[in-house]
């Protein structure tokens, strides 16, 4: 079954989405800034509800809600969107030191699906996880918490800037709204 059916309207999941390659993109807060702009824009126009989150430098973890309309499609918009606008930024934004080396691997992958026409940028899986039960809701938001700690970023989950465990994170969870 396709990782996009094993959604439905109103479930709450765990999603992870991976750049390809596993590329050190968000190392750069301009990439890290373009997720958190997206996000903050589907919380207010595509009715999605973000109850944790952590950006790190390959990958995003989010526990989500889409009260209405499939998380399907969101991931599929949300995917093609940042896609977009994070390579124009790179091709653009003139501070990008892996530029050439960037593109040329976001060409490498795209030349394996038939749908890139010139650059990936997501890898294809999602990893959606459906959350039912307050246990697995709470591992699922350690683990997201604890990640930057497991990869050596930090010695507290707090002190991560692109992490909902940080009272200062850019993006708001739905309970601090």
């Amino acid at each position: 079954m396709s990782e996009y059916r094993k959604t439905y309207e109103g479930g709450l999941f765990f999603i992870t989405l991976t750049v390809v390659g596993w590329i050190d993109v968000f190392t750069r807060k301009e990439y890290a800034d373009i997720l958190v702009g997206s996000l903050e824009f589907c919380k207010k126009e595509k009715q999605l509800a973000i109850f944790a989150y952590v950006i790190m430098p390959s990958h995003i973890h989010l526990i989500v809600r889409r009260n209405e309309g499939l998380l399907s499609d969101w991931l599929r918009d949300f995917k093609s969107h940042t896609a977009k606008k994070i390579i124009k930024e790179i091709e653009n934004g003139g501070f990008e030191s892996r530029k050439e080396w960037l593109l040329h691997m976001f060409k490498y992958y795209a030349k394996f699906q038939a749908q890139n026409s010139n650059y990936m940028f997501w890898q294809k899986s999602n990893h959606p996880t459906d959350l039912f039960t307050e246990k697995v809701i709470k591992q699922k938001i350690d683990y997201i918490h604890q990640n930057p700690v497991a990869a050596n970023i930090v010695t507290e989950e707090s002190y991560y800037h692109y992490s909902s465990a940080n009272p200062l994170s850019p993006l708001k969870m739905n309970d601090e709204d």
